[in-house]
């Protein structure tokens, strides 16, 4: 049989009752979790001179629950609803090789349910129309710059600049676009880290599958690929300086970071958060997230996901999209999805408001 209480303990259960009896009100005044308007959005591209296209997802107290088919995606937002007004952050989402401004639509949604202004877009041939550029200075130095362009964009447009705190822009980033979002942030690569990648594995499929058409392009210039990563190299600025001051923060998932060094992250100030799956079979772990985290200084946090590969990362996917893209939509045994795409929006949207010392929706 318990015992009583001490005298103390009483006197503790009494004040905690009155402190959730005063905090009670609070709590029920607390801003309710927004609906989600979702809107087109045309960027100029630094790179082609020609606009490419993008979503803003932003919170909207009239919006109502349900989905809009977006082709083969089911969008928790809804179109031509009015915005929650007041300044908010901005994220920029970035896609990975070949993917699409809706690839990670559920982040965005998550994060603009809770506050944020989040922007997604399309990277000129690295997309899922087009994937040409994939390794040539157009796409290394183009990403970051079209998500410089995206920020400008935004904050120059009547309908936006309103919405967005300048102070308090972040951006996440998936694969390549993982890779883009810590150019943005100042890191700086070493291209012919993928020859000594190449090197090693040269069986690499994933990273390695344009090495015969670079070596091509070398040799046409009287070049061997190690002095044409160079030449991409000194081509970084091509189109502007890849780094963004204006972005604060970082979350990474399976970050193409084998092309990073010791020296990498040196003038990089913002926090950086990192994700990554164990068994990632596309960017081997070692030589890409694993490998950065003891270079980031900045590092607010790491995940790993057990027994996760690299599409994990990817927005669950309708049956229709699984149908078309089977691989992509595919996890190992033991790994939900769904699940892993919960802690991620939670760890995401905790990470950004400790960056930006916000502390409620």
């Amino acid at each position: 049989m318990p015992s009583a209480p001490s005298r103390t303990t009483s006197r503790l259960l009494r004040w905690l009752a009155t402190a959730l009896f005063l905090l009670a009100p609070m709590a029920m005044a607390a801003p309710a979790i927004s609906g989600v308007g979702i809107a087109p959005i045309h960027i100029p591209d630094p790179v082609s001179g020609k606009p490419t296209d993008g979503f803003v997802f932003y919170p909207s107290s009239a919006a109502t629950p349900g989905t809009t088919s977006l082709g083969p995606y089911d969008v928790a937002a809804h179109f031509d609803v009015p915005a929650v007004p007041g300044a908010k952050p901005l994220i920029v989402i970035s896609h990975g090789n070949g993917g699409s401004r809706l690839g990670h639509h559920d982040l965005a949604v998550f994060l603009a349910s809770h506050g944020f202004i989040v922007a997604t877009l399309n990277h000129p041939k690295d997309d899922f129309e087009d994937t040409s550029g994939v390794g040539h200075i157009e796409v290394l130095a183009g990403r970051p710059v079209q998500v410089k362009s995206t920020i400008s964009t935004l904050l120059a447009d009547p309908r936006w600049k309103t919405l967005i705190d300048p102070a308090r822009i972040g951006v996440a980033g998936f694969s390549a676009g993982g890779y883009t979002s810590l150019m943005a942030v100042g890191a700086k690569p070493d291209f012919t880290r993928f020859v000594d990648f190449c090197e090693r594995y040269p069986k690499d499929e994933n990273v390695c599958s344009k090495l015969a058409e670079f070596q091509t392009e070398a040799a046409a210039s009287g070049l061997n690929l190690r002095q044409l990563m160079q030449q991409r190299q000194s081509q970084l600025q091509r189109y502007g300086d890849t780094a963004d001051p204006r972005i604060k923060a970082a979350f990474v998932m399976a970050p193409l970071s084998l092309i990073f060094d010791a020296h990498s992250f040196d003038k990089v100030s913002a926090p950086i958060y990192l994700y990554y799956g164990q068994n990632d079979h596309v960017l081997q772990p070692d030589a890409n997230a694993r490998h950065i985290q003891p270079l980031i200084h900045t590092l607010a946090g790491v995940k790993e996901v057990p027994n996760a590969d690299h599409w994990v990362f990817l927005a669950p996917c309708t049956p229709t999209l699984a149908r078309q893209i089977t691989e992509l939509c595919s996890d190992p045994a033991g790994v939900d999805r769904v699940q892993v795409h919960a802690q991620i929006d939670a760890d995401a949207l905790a990470f950004f408001r400790k960056a930006f010392h916000l502390t409620t929706d």
